[in-house]
């Protein structure tokens, strides 16, 4: 059992709702659509008005602009008031990133750090045509977080979040692609989009877009794909490869992009030759004195470990699967951090919680129960650890693991006192939150 399913608060899924709210806010027409068309296939651009239709079609409110989200003001209190250190800032200007020494200083008496933003210096910096990037806001900006976290449940892939503030007729950055996909949201200002079509498709993380500069260059200079402007409440998904640059436009420009660190096939491949460590035969040494940077003397070698491969992979499932689902498992669990809990008013409640204290699970914690039978105690698998619970108690963290509010008096198999304890125990773990 894993987290990324979206309930109604009656802990079941809403009569004629889709169940992606946060997918329904960056994606207009129909989701399963886009999934089957879209997703890792081709770009599309979503307006507000459409956004706002199809959003109510599915009972998800969506203020205007995205300004629930973020705004300039977000922008001046996160670079003035939250003492921001490096790396959450980056300054650029066509392209060349200006080194973080020119924006950032002493944090003053009690904040013995060297690396903090200073505001003046990046209004300076802003009223000189450079593109400001804060990095990381899903980590810095609570609205932001909460989008992230719902989105990357609903995704099945971890993702985070950088606002790009760019000043008026002002480019950032160059044409050029990403090795993950993205969602932009224009929140302010206007930002004209060139979109070309990939010359290195599905690129993989340790082949950006420098490595195919010239074919960029050439790509850009061609008709787009894509060239309209984003007004705010627009939204628009790129797949990793597409290439892509911004303009802003005669006002001040502010966007979010979304980056989707999407698993790839090329994922399984790792995983699975990781899986086959345990065969004695691919651990072997290379003989004494190889010559490796000749090709002859590698092909025998290198073909005997191809056979062996294909042996191995042909081979009934051994728990290979298993092993597989593990190691990704732990790619996507670490990707992305469970809704944010308030420590001291956490630690109150699972203190004095009782039968009747309504909880939920912690939306965006991964988890997964291994299977077992009600006999037998029972294991939570957690991101970075392990919990083991009472034999008895399956039905009942089951239902406490659903997603839907619940008492620790409705719990199946247990008694209200007995649903007590296993509830206060969870919300001591940080599985549990108080609703």
């Amino acid at each position: 059992m894993t987290t990324g399913t979206h309930r109604s608060p009656d802990g079941g899924r809403g009569a004629g709702r889709d169940d992606r709210p946060a997918l329904r806010r960056l994606v207009a027409g129909d989701l399963d659509e886009f999934a089957g068309a879209a997703w890792g296939r081709e770009a599309r651009l979503s307006r507000a008005a459409d956004l706002a239709k199809h959003a109510a079609a599915d009972g998800v409110e969506v203020p205007e602009a995205f300004g629930d989200l973020f705004d300039l003001a977000a922008v001046d209190e996160l670079l003035s008031r939250r003492g921001l250190r490096t790396p959450f800032l980056r300054v650029a200007k066509q392209g060349q990133v200006v080194d973080s020494s020119h924006f950032t200083g002493e944090g003053g008496v009690g904040a013995e750090v060297a690396d903090q933003v200073r505001d003046d210096r990046v209004a300076a910096l802003f009223a000189e045509g450079h593109t400001v990037v804060l990095q990381g806001v899903h980590r810095t900006w609570a609205p932001v977080a909460d989008l992230v976290t719902e989105l990357a449940a609903e995704l099945g892939h971890p993702a985070q979040t950088n606002a790009y503030i760019t000043p008026a007729s002002s480019q950032g950055f160059s044409a050029h692609y990403d090795v993950h996909d993205v969602f932009v949201l224009q929140v302010a200002g206007t930002k004209r989009w060139h979109v070309h079509a990939p010359v290195h498709p599905d690129p993989l993380r340790s082949q950006p877009w420098n490595d195919h500069a010239a074919a960029v260059a050439a790509r850009a200079a061609e008709e787009p794909l894509i060239d309209e402007v984003l007004e705010p409440g627009d939204a628009l998904y790129l797949p990793r490869g597409y290439l892509h640059s911004a303009t802003a436009q005669g006002e001040v420009s502010a966007h979010l992009t979304i980056g989707v660190h999407v698993l790839t096939r090329w994922a399984l491949v790792d995983a699975l030759l990781n899986a086959l460590t345990g065969d004695p035969e691919l651990r072997g040494s290379l003989p004494l004195g190889i010559d490796a940077a000749d090709p002859a003397a590698l092909a025998p070698h290198v073909e005997a470990v191809a056979a062996r491969l294909a042996e191995t992979l042909a081979a009934p499932d051994d728990g290979r699967a298993e092993r597989v689902a593990g190691r990704l498992r732990r790619r996507v669990w670490t990707g992305n951090r469970p809704e944010a809990v308030a420590p001291l008013a956490q630690a109150a409640v699972a203190t004095s919680a009782d039968a009747s204290t309504v909880v939920r699970r912690r939306r965006g914690l991964h988890h997964r129960l291994r299977p077992g039978t009600a006999d037998e105690a029972v294991v939570l698998e957690l991101p970075d650890r392990t919990l083991t619970l009472p034999a008895g108690t399956r039905a009942a963290c089951e239902r406490l693991l659903d997603g839907g509010p619940v008492t620790a008096a409705d719990l199946p198999g247990l008694d209200a006192d007995d649903g007590a304890v296993v509830v206060r125990r969870l919300l001591r773990e940080g599985v549990l939150v108080p609703v």
